[in-house]
Order: structure tokens, then C-alpha cells, then sequence
């Protein structure tokens, strides 16, 4: 005797094969869209030349990665995580004319994420966009600083502005549009827990590459001579250059040693609540510790400084397994010994206490930037972009190596006390979350961490906007907020 199956079960049978039958053919209209895109590329190619197929192929693969972020934006936010470190030091003109790629690809994604979530509003899902006042006010009003208010400064003292003071505004609108993509994407703790695999694995990669190219490793530093060859503040000009210090693929140290940091400590931060895999986070841990070291950049080892005292204040387990990280902390250093002596090599000179880019660094403050400021520019600030042009025969531009002055340059006293302020709030909404278990209270107590050395470096350098930095901070940012905000409405 046959038994029926039951209605309900026959609906969600034919529910299940319509889903595979739709996916069927999502697939194999990707596939011809690859196989008619190579095809095209081929014959441009071969008719015209190689920049048109360069550019078609690169047109349509935009235009992929943007339907593929309408249909699922949390993948908008995995692949520009996941190549972030590797393609931000890529330089303006070297791949795409006028921007760097990791911003070509941001705009890409956030623009697919943006109309895919307008059509489904337009359909009637629930797609209502949150707000949550600790936050979001104190970020407004920063991005307003560090965007409109230096623009109309220049107007209010009758200057017009450049272009490059334009373009020296744009950092902030990118980490913002970062915050509000990774806020309203990553939900769930399993999404939650990818985005941290995607900031901490490539992060690994980043302390790899400046641990190979500080070993004088060939094929490595020929790679980045023809592609990361850039930082920010000078130009790495030579082989030798190269292999002085961590720059990796962020064409700059202190850039790399902030990306490491932060995937440092997001990787200490799964430990003290047992996420990722025992042999993953000893591996994470093991190159990442390396890269420390590797990066040959001061400003990094006071961060590892504070983050690993803070650690230990927050997380009373990991000093009790310090015993058991000692020997790879001791390989660490063996390691990343290059970068690290090397940096020491000149404290013996000049005085003894600082190093001679230091003493560079305090003669271009004393010279060329404080004589800018009085009254009037103290408050309103003398311009968004903070390269001056020198009046050496051995160098063209100078980069303002302050945190504290890089603010007052921008904005004035206005732009300085709006950070103050978004730093005020973010401590205290973050400090709920920091005892939370799981991915996130993991990012939670990360931010938390990262925000304060932060605070620490400023003192130093401005590494707010730097290339990888902001960008991990304010998705640290944005997962601890939506999480916050996620949790309160429950």
C-alpha cells in the first residue's frame, strides 16, 4: 500500500526544486555571460587593440560585481575585505586612470548595494534604514568637519579651492561609506565571523610579504617594485629601499603595521573567547607577530606596546597563557630582526635619543608648517590638503607627519574637537559589548583596543586615513554598532 505524501510536504518539495532550478540558471547565465564577454574581448583585442579589450573586460566585470552586490550585498562586503590590503596600495594611474582600484571597487559595490536595496524598497521588503544617535551624530558632524567645513573655510579667507584640496577631502566620505555598508550587511554572527577570517587572513598575508621583502627576498620586492612602489610621506625608489622596511603591499610601513596590529589583535581577541581554530589562530598569531617586527616602524611598536597591555588588562586568561606565546614571540623576533635593528641602527647618532627621521620630521613641523598658523587659521584651518611643496633641490613635496597638527591644518580647532567627540562616544557605546562572547564581542573588544592606541598614535602621525587603517576600524565600528543597535531592538 503507497502512502501519500502530505500537501505541505509536496509544497516544500517544489519550493526546493524551483530554488535549484533558478539556480541552475543564474549559473549558466553567468557562464555564457563569461564565455560572450571573453569572446567580445578577443575581437576588440585583436581589431582595435589591447587597451579597448582591457577596458571592456574591466567594464564588465564592474558591472558583475555590481549586479552580484544588488542581488547579495554581503558579498560586496567579503570581496572589498578580502582584497583590501592587497590591491590599496595599488597607486593612482597604475592600473585604472585617476584612482586607486580599491576605490574603483568600493564605488562599484556600494553602488550595487545601494540600488539593489532602492528595488527591494520598491517591492515592499522591509528595507528601513536605522539610526542610532550615540553614533551616527558624532560621525555626521566629523564627516561635515573633515569635508565641507575645510572647503568653506578656504571661502570664508576668499581662496578658491584646488583640486587636490577637493580630492584631499574624499578619504572620510570612503570610510563612511564603508561604515554604512559593512552596518547594514553583517548581521548574523556566522557573517560576522567571515568578515573577521577576511580582515585577519589577508592581514597575515600583508606581515608575510613585509617579513619576506625585510629578508631581502628577490621575488618579492621585484613584485612590489612594479606595482606597491609608494607611501605615504616618501618614495621607495630602490631595491634597497625596499628591503629597509615592511612596506608590503600597502606601499607604506606605517599603513602595513596598522593593518597587522589590527589583525593582531582582532586574532588575541577570538583567542580569549576560543574562536577560530586552535592551529589557525597559533599560525595567525606566529606571522602576524613577525610582521610586528617586520614593519621596522616605531609608531607600530607602540601600538603592539599598548594593545598587548590593554589585552592583558581586559582578558586576565591570556596573561595566564602569556608563558605558552613567549617562544613565538622569541621566533617573532628572530625573524623580524632585519627590520627591527636596522630601525635602532641610528639612535646612536644625532643626539642619541631619536631617530634621524624624527629629527627630519620635527625640522619640516618647525619649519614649514607651524609658521602657517595664528588666530584666524587655528580655527578655521589653513587647508584640506596637507602637502606642502619643499624648497630642496632633493625633494619636491613634504607630508605632514603629525596627528594633533594634521586636524588643526585641516579643519581647525572645529575638525580636532569633532574626533574628540566621536572618540568620546565610541568608548562608551562600545563598553557594553566588550564582555559579549562570540564574533561579536570579539570585534567589539577589538575596537575598543584599536581605538585607544589610536588615540595613542595620533599624538604621532595621522593614521585615521591612511590606506587599510580607517577602513578596518570602521568596519570594527559598524559591526559593533549594528550589533549594539540589533540587540537592543530584540
Amino acid at each position: 500500500m503507497t502512502q501519500t505524501a502530505s500537501p505541505a510536504a509536496v509544497r516544500v518539495a517544489s519550493a526546493e526544486a524551483a530554488r535549484k532550478a533558478k539556480e541552475t540558471r543564474d549559473s549558466n547565465r553567468i557562464i555564457a555571460l563569461a564565455v560572450m564577454g571573453t569572446v567580445a574581448a578577443s575581437v576588440l583585442g585583436a581589431a582595435i587593440g589591447p587597451a579597448i579589450a582591457y577596458g571592456f573586460v574591466g567594464g564588465l566585470l564592474g558591472l558583475l560585481v555590481g549586479v552580484l552586490s544588488g542581488l547579495y550585498p554581503i558579498f560586496a562586503v567579503y570581496l572589498y575585505l578580502g582584497t583590501l590590503p592587497i590591491i590599496a596600495g595599488i597607486d593612482r594611474d597604475t592600473v585604472i586612470p585617476l584612482i586607486r582600484p580599491n576605490e574603483a571597487l568600493l564605488a562599484v559595490v556600494v553602488a550595487g548595494a545601494v540600488i539593489g536595496a532602492f528595488l527591494r524598497f520598491v517591492r515592499n521588503d522591509d528595507i528601513r534604514p536605522r539610526f542610532m544617535p550615540a553614533v551616527d551624530i558624532p560621525l555626521a558632524v566629523f564627516l561635515l568637519m573633515a569635508t565641507v567645513w575645510p572647503l568653506a573655510s578656504l571661502l570664508l579667507r576668499g581662496q578658491v579651492p584646488t583640486g587636490a584640496e577637493y580630492a584631499a577631502t574624499l578619504p572620510f566620505p570612503k570610510l563612511v561609506a564603508v561604515y554604512f555598508l559593512v552596518r547594514y550587511t553583517v548581521k548574523t554572527e556566522d557573517e560576522t565571523l567571515r568578515v573577521i577570517r577576511l580582515i585577519v587572513w589577508p592581514g597575515a598575508a600583508v606581515a608575510l610579504i613585509a617579513t619576506l621583502q625585510t629578508l631581502k627576498f628577490s621575488p618579492v620586492i621585484a613584485l612590489l617594485e612594479t606595482f606597491w612602489n609608494g607611501e605615504e610621506g616618501a618614495s621607495l625608489e630602490s631595491a634597497s629601499e625596499l628591503s629597509e622596511r615592511g612596506s608590503a603591499t600597502l606601499g607604506s610601513p606605517i599603513a602595513a603595521g596598522d593593518v597587522i596590529m589590527i589583525s593582531l589583535i582582532l586574532v588575541m581577541c577570538c583567542v580569549a573567547r576560543g574562536l577560530l581554530g586552535r592551529r589557525e589562530r597559533l599560525i595567525l598569531a606566529m606571522i602576524l607577530g613577525t610582521g610586528v617586527f617586520a614593519a621596522g616602524q616605531f609608531s607600530t611598536w607602540i601600538a603592539a606596546v599598548v594593545g598587548l597591555v590593554l589585552l592583558a588588562w581586559r582578558f586576565p586568561d591570556l596573561r595566564r597563557q602569556a608563558k605558552r606565546f613567549a617562544p613565538l614571540g622569541g621566533v617573532a623576533l628572530v625573524i623580524g630582526a632585519p627590520a627591527f635593528l636596522g630601525r635602532f641602527e641610528s639612535l646612536g647618532e644625532f643626539g642619541g635619543i631619536l631617530p634621524e627621521s624624527w629629527l627630519g620630521r620635527i625640522d619640516n613641523l618647525a619649519y614649514m608648517y607651524l609658521p602657517h598658523f595664528d588666530w584666524t587659521t587655528l580655527f578655521l584651518g589653513v587647508s584640506p590638503n596637507t602637502v606642502v611643496e619643499a624648497h630642496e633641490v632633493w625633494r619636491e613635496i613634504i607630508y605632514l607627519e603629525s596627528g594633533i597638527l594634521w586636524f588643526l591644518w585641516t579643519g581647525g580647532i572645529p575638525l580636532l574637537a569633532a574626533f574628540i567627540w566621536l572618540s568620546l562616544r565610541v568608548l562608551r557605546t562600545v563598553r557594553p559589548a566588550i564582555r559579549h562572547p562570540g564574533a561579536f564581542g570579539a570585534c567589539a573588544s577589538s575596537l575598543e583596543i584599536v581605538w585607544l592606541f589610536l588615540l595613542v598614535l595620533t599624538l604621532i602621525d595621522p593614521h585615521l586615513q591612511l590606506r587599510g587603517t580607517g577602513d578596518l576600524i570602521f568596519t570594527l565600528l559598524a559591526i559593533t554598532v549594528g550589533g549594539i543597535d540589533a540587540r537592543r531592538r530584540t
